[in-house]
């Protein structure tokens, strides 16, 4: 989403450092590129197809379900989750994308206007369609979770997670449980515990790394599902989240980090 414009809404402000940067991604071993039909709108399904096409072992996955109403404020994301426009949607990303078959197909955000069996169905439909070789879900509870496998295989989900924000801690560990990879949205997130004196900032300087480094290596230690998609639109920032593999903290340093995310999140829930 961060290789867009303002507000996730038209072309990016340098499209030529956009391209530079998909570009980059086999030399980095990076092999999933994680994006939605909303982006843009249709933007970053465009660029990652000029940049990456055929992709040759990169798995591009995508998202339906979500549409935009434009550059206002506050900028809408309004779900539809009727099934002939999700099969749409699905089409076009497709075209877009320009392959046979979507490597990974997301459904966005259920849709509370439509049954989520709907929806869920839906998907379903695409799939045994040949458009999409995998499922997924984002955006969920438990409870839609156990819904849609009560209808397909659900391959990922895709949640907001990250070392200050646990709301979603039962599905990651739902996940865990049935071996569902779990994509965690909005990854560098660490708030407070960043600012100097604080546990991140304390991580980030035994290990001469970044805060958002110790935020994706303390999400890579959590959980062995866990797949951090960390959005961005520069070389240099790829390469600086990409190093965060290389930071391994100790048992002591991930205790201390994951007591501290816990006490902020219940502060502010």
């Amino acid at each position: 989403m961060r290789i867009t414009g303002r507000g996730i809404w038209g072309p990016p402000a340098d499209q030529d450092e956009a391209l530079r940067t998909l570009r980059r991604l086999p030399s980095l071993g990076i092999d999933f590129v994680d994006t939605a039909d909303s982006y843009g709108p249709f933007i970053s399904e465009d660029l990652i197809r000029e940049a990456l096409h055929p992709y040759d072992g990169i798995v591009v996955g995508t998202k339906v379900g979500l549409v935009r109403w434009g550059d206002n404020d506050p900028n809408p994301w309004p779900q539809v989750g009727r099934p002939e426009y999700l099969r749409a949607a699905a089409l076009m990303s497709r075209r877009r994308l320009g392959v046979d078959t979507i490597d990974l197909l997301q459904h966005h955000r259920v849709d509370p206007k439509v049954p989520a069996e709907e929806q869920y169905r839906a998907m379903k439909l695409i799939q045994d369609e040949g458009i999409a070789r995998h499922l997924g879900v984002s955006n969920v509870t438990v409870d839609e979770l156990e819904i849609a496998r009560g209808i397909f295989e659900v391959t990922t989900v895709q949640n907001l997670y990250n070392l200050a924000d646990r709301t979603a801690e039962d599905v990651l560990e739902y996940c865990e449980r049935e071996g569902i990879g779990f994509i965690p949205w909005y990854p560098l997130a660490a708030g407070d515990l960043a600012k100097p004196g604080g546990p991140v900032a304390e991580a980030a300087a035994a290990h001469d790394a970044t805060p958002g480094q110790v935020a994706l290596a303390w999400l890579l230690k959590r959980s062995p599902v866990m797949l951090p998609i960390p959005g961005t639109g520069t070389v240099a920032h790829l390469e600086e989240n990409v190093a965060a593999a290389n930071v391994e903290l100790t048992d002591d340093e991930f205790a201390r980090l994951d007591e501290a995310g816990a006490k902020a999140w219940q502060a502010a829930s």
